[in-house]
């Protein structure tokens, strides 16, 4: 008990980010505006840990995350995405803006790194940042490709997890790899329910809409 109790003590930082963050992407799934403030707790958490590794985007990144909690938190909360059986498709038109804004940020954060700072994985972390930060804004605006973006970011970060010895990081990564694709999978179940037409004569299905707005 004394070695459990020490390794506790010595990686508390670790654990606690894996719980608040497992806690945090599985109410995110299910679409519960609890999300947002175990959220930022999970932030603060993570900016300690991260600092102290030298994952300096990715502390920066739990910092900008603060604001995209408080921004996430209102939209659940005051905006369209306030009813819980919400869900939307990136629009087209959207979608080379936000590839250009998670290349360009990526440029800019791999530049900053590598001219500024010591890290070993300047790329990797600058991309990883930068993609989650579009993953953060679909998810704020309950766009399902949110999922598809976490999970590649996932994947990616625990590889840099294990680089940099945070295991049980990686591990939390895997998890959150798994609560992914159940969260892409449960609002594709939603999307398709909201998708189905009200009127049995339609030769197509009408587009889905917030039920809130429904007469």
């Amino acid at each position: 008990m004394d070695d459990v109790a020490n390794w506790m003590m010595q990686h508390w930082t670790e654990v606690l980010g894996f719980a608040t963050g497992a806690a945090c992407v599985l109410l995110a799934a299910r679409r519960n505006v609890w999300t947002y403030p175990l959220g930022i707790a999970n932030n603060l958490v993570f900016i300690a840990l991260f600092f102290g590794t030298g994952l300096y985007a990715a502390a920066g990144l739990q910092i900008v995350y603060l604001a995209f909690g408080v921004h996430g938190w209102w939209r659940w909360t005051r905006g369209e995405e306030h009813d819980r059986l919400f869900v939307a498709r990136t629009p087209r038109r959207a979608v080379p803006w936000l590839v250009g804004a998670g290349v360009a940020g990526t440029a800019l954060l791999w530049w900053v790194l590598a001219t500024f700072t010591d890290s070993q994985v300047a790329l990797a972390d600058a991309a990883t940042t930068s993609a989650s930060l579009v993953a953060q804004y679909l998810l704020n605006r309950k766009r399902i490709e949110n999922w598809l973006v976490w999970i590649g970011v996932d994947i990616v970060f625990v590889g840099l997890a294990l680089w940099t010895g945070l295991w049980i990081t990686a591990a939390l990564y895997v998890l959150f790899i798994g609560l992914c694709v159940g969260g892409w999978r449960g609002w594709r179940k939603i999307e398709r329910e909201q998708g189905v037409s009200r009127h049995p004569d339609a030769s197509e299905p009408t587009p889905h809409e917030p039920a809130g707005l429904r007469g």
